[in-house]
């Protein structure tokens, strides 16, 4: 079977996930609570107003998921002596549970990244058949190479800056969803 990963909220109600501009409709202080990260460097509020292209959406309307294990990303970590809190959890979910939804694959490159503030590149966005989906098995290398030196700087920095990331429009139910911690090794 193959899967998608997304971090498990800090305050989950109901089975399904639901992307941000809903849960402003729903509940006003939660959707401040996660909001609140785009608001730790003076470009990331931009996110919150950027357009998709080809699925015709805001940044916020979409559930954003990791296409690769997490336990990938804290593996590539934990070998740069980066110290990371070892306790994240996510819902490995099955793709399956993306069906009815519109989704995309954001490539999101190193070469065409140009900041939270810039329109994205159309060829950055491919609208996928989730059933045809495949999991990645390795952290880009640019990911790394990003890890590597923005630790070096000292600096706080993304999780998963240049791993695709899986944009899915729709709600998306969890019944079906295990729940795993990234530090825990797979198979």
């Amino acid at each position: 079977m193959k899967y998608v990963y997304h971090m498990v909220p800090k305050t989950m109600a109901g089975n399904n996930l639901i992307s941000l501009n809903n849960l402003r409709i729903l509940n006003e202080e939660l959707y401040k609570e996660y909001t609140k990260k785009y608001f730790n460097h003076p470009e990331r509020p931009k996110l919150l107003e950027r357009r998709i292209p080809k699925i015709n959406c805001l940044w916020n309307d979409v559930i954003h998921f990791l296409p690769l294990h997490p336990h990938l990303v804290y593996s590539a970590l934990q070998k740069l002596d980066i110290n990371v809190n070892k306790d994240l959890t996510f819902y490995k979910i099955p793709s399956k549970s993306l069906i009815n939804n519109k989704n995309a694959v954001y490539l999101y490159r190193k070469e065409n990244y140009k900041g939270p503030a810039v329109e994205m590149n159309v060829e950055d966005i491919q609208i996928i058949d989730i059933e045809k989906f495949k999991e990645l098995t390795k952290v880009p290398k640019d990911t790394v190479y990003y890890f590597e030196e923005e630790h070096k700087k000292g600096a706080r920095f993304g999780l998963f800056a240049f791993i695709p990331h899986i944009l899915s429009l729709g709600e998306v139910n969890i019944s079906d969803a295990e729940i795993i911690n990234w530090s825990d090794k797979f198979n």
